[in-house]
């Protein structure tokens, strides 16, 4: 199986910023490649993957890659798609308030 090397977002910094502005823990994991989202955060005693996409690109260009499919069909934990800023304070807002 081949793999591409892989690319960081250009709202990656701007998103684990935020992310960290909240009160998360963040490990960077965008080296790890193989359909591996981007992200490791932890917070409110919950651990989350959250892949990141950029917003400011047309949604054709948005699209899981093959091997991140695969990651997100086969994981049976949680794992997202961030694609702003504003999307990571939701994110946050809503497991804050989420009951249980």
């Amino acid at each position: 199986m081949s793999y591409r090397i892989r690319r960081v977002d250009d709202n990656q910094k701007s998103i684990v910023d935020v992310f960290r502005g909240l009160g998360a823990s963040v490990q960077i994991l965008s080296d790890v490649g193989k359909g591996c989202p981007d992200l490791l955060i932890g917070i409110f005693g919950k651990n989350f993957l959250i892949e990141i996409k950029d917003g400011a690109k047309p949604e054709s260009a948005r699209k899981l890659t093959k091997f991140e499919r695969i990651f997100f069909d086969r994981w049976k934990g949680h794992v997202c798609v961030i694609n702003s800023e504003r999307e990571a304070i939701d994110f946050i807002t809503k497991e804050r308030f989420k009951d249980g």
